[in-house]
C-alpha cells in the first residue's frame, strides 16, 4: 500500500493528537506509541479506517525520524 505523504496541515494537526483507540497501548497519544508497535502493524496490517491510515501515516514518519515535526502540534485544534 501506498502512503499519501503530502498531508495537510488539518491532517498533521489530527495525527498529532490521534489517541490509540484499542489494544495495549489504548488511549495513548499515536506518536507516543514504540516504534516497534507502529512497526509490527506495518508488517501485520493496519487497522481499516482512519487509524489504520493515521498510523500508516506515522509509520512513514517515524521510519523517516520525523516525530519530532508533530510533536509542536500537539493540543492543537485542525
Amino acid at each position: 500500500m501506498e502512503t499519501d505523504c503530502s498531508m495537510d496541515p488539518a491532517s498533521l494537526i489530527r495525527l498529532a493528537n490521534a489517541r490509540m483507540p484499542f489494544g495495549k497501548y489504548s488511549g495513548r497519544l499515536l506518536i507516543d506509541l514504540p516504534e516497534p508497535y507502529v512497526v509490527w502493524f506495518s508488517h501485520k496490517g493496519y487497522p481499516k479506517g482512519e487509524t489504520g491510515r493515521l498510523l500508516e501515516a506515522l509509520y512513514v514518519i517515524k521510519e523517516n525520524g520525523l516525530e519530532s515535526l508533530l510533536r509542536p502540534l500537539v493540543g492543537m485544534r485542525g
